[in-house]
């Protein structure tokens, strides 16, 4: 029996729809909160009412597919979610009519919750600002440049920071959903739908997944020489004084600079660098970890595994199991 027809909705979920926005996030959220509800029904709890809303002409906003059509178009979600889309994020022009009525149900008692670049039109309605929030990592340097004051940590998948939740990557919202299900409906019901979707629901971070994407458009071109010059030479053996030697520059103020066109201090611009390239030798040789640390420039190998583990999140033997191509996995068993 259809568990809509018996049991009461807890709460409303909105999916807000804009030109472009991921589609297989919008249907795949509906379908997960149903699945939720009917794991929750077995169990005599309640279920969830999902709608999807678009702007209209008129400059309002209304929806267009509601799972429980009959309880009228009064009361407006008490959550709010918002999807990414593939061509990339909203500009700010774009997002401004989204943004206000997104602040609008928050001061109703709303919570937002952004996936992937929806995390740019959650942040235009000035709420993040000062609070922690997550979004695609390949979108991490753009959002810091148009929202320095949001408080962004790339890494995590999600980002729960009480009415407000921002979920990564363009699937990070399978995560998104498990959170929304726990909230919704406790956490017996969360695991069941995840077992019955094969989604793991704890331990995931997009660090395990995402590649170093260096600062390049910053305009600073003496920094930009130092960069490339430490992308030739992958980072390995080099000091502050070789890259301020290479800028031109006296040390201080190439630390000065260098941070403020990077994002990083220099140390830790070429720990990524090698890290990066370290990731890639774990994934596609068989060579030992040990010949990989001497390989990107670290004679003490359990320094290196320390700084792979604190980069990535994974050690470097987690790291291969998880990521390996197949002839690496084999050589490594």
């Amino acid at each position: 029996m259809d568990q809509r027809a018996t049991q009461a909705p807890k709460a409303e979920v909105g999916l807000m729809l804009y030109s472009g926005c991921q589609m297989a996030m919008v249907h795949g959220m509906t379908d997960l909160l149903d699945i939720a509800g009917t794991f929750s029904g077995k169990h005599g709890g309640p279920v969830a009412r999902v709608s999807h809303w678009r702007l209209q002409d008129d400059g309002g906003f209304a929806r267009c597919f509601d799972t429980h059509p009959e309880l009228g178009t009064r009361n407006t979600p008490a959550i709010l979610l918002i999807p990414g889309r593939l061509s990339g994020p909203m500009e700010a022009e774009e997002a401004t009519p989204y943004a206000r009525w997104l602040l609008d149900r928050h001061a109703d008692g709303a919570t937002l919750a952004s996936n992937c670049g929806g995390a740019f039109v959650l942040a235009a309605t000035g709420l993040l600002a000062g609070r922690p929030a997550t979004t695609h990592w390949l979108f991490a340097n753009a959002f810091r440049d148009r929202f320095p004051d949001v408080r962004l940590d790339p890494d995590k998948i999600v980002i729960e920071d009480g009415d407000i939740i921002t979920a990564g990557g363009l699937m990070a919202w399978t995560d998104l959903g498990l959170r929304l299900v726990d909230r919704l409906f406790g956490p017996t019901v969360m695991i069941e739908t995840g077992r019955f979707l094969l989604i793991d629901p704890a331990g995931r971070e997009q660090r395990h997944y995402s590649s170093f994407s260096p600062r390049l458009t910053h305009g600073d071109e003496a920094i930009l020489k130092v960069q490339h010059w430490l992308q030739a030479r992958e980072a390995r053996a080099v000091s502050v004084s070789e890259m301020a030697k290479v800028s031109a520059m006296e040390e201080r103020t190439f630390l000065r600079r260098f941070k403020a066109a990077t994002g990083l201090k220099p140390i830790e611009y070429a720990q990524h660098l090698r890290v990066g390239k370290a990731r890639e030798l774990l994934e596609f040789t068989r060579r030992s970890i040990d010949q990989i640390a001497w390989a990107v420039g670290y004679e003490d190998a359990a320094a290196f595994r320390k700084l792979f583990h604190r980069i990535v999140g994974l050690s470097p033997g987690d790291y291969r199991h998880r990521f390996a191509a197949r002839t690496a996995q084999q050589a490594a068993a």
